[in-house]
């Protein structure tokens, strides 16, 4: 039984996790700028009109990185333990 619910649960979490992403974005896309005035693309600090937005991604894709590599560490170690008691036995 416990391991049905674990399976559901891990389901409904990897479900919920997929939505949740295609429904929130980081920053909405940057109005288009201001017509009229003549500066020769020198807007300095002002809306540049990139799609997208400029919100960086790199701490939150290294700290992602680290806790995927720390898990599977963490169960490669753990795996090994388990073996080692088994051929213990």
């Amino acid at each position: 039984m416990k391991k049905l619910l674990k399976g559901v649960f891990l389901l409904c979490s990897i479900i919920l996790l997929s939505v949740s992403l295609n429904v929130s974005s980081a920053q909405g896309p940057m109005p288009s700028p201001p017509s009229g005035g003549s500066n020769n693309g020198h807007d300095k600090g002002g809306n540049q009109g990139k799609d997208g937005g400029g919100a960086p991604i790199d701490g939150g894709l290294v700290m992602s990185l680290a806790l995927i590599a720390g898990f599977g560490a963490w169960k490669w170690f753990k795996g090994i333990k388990r073996i080692k008691q088994s051929l213990e036995n």
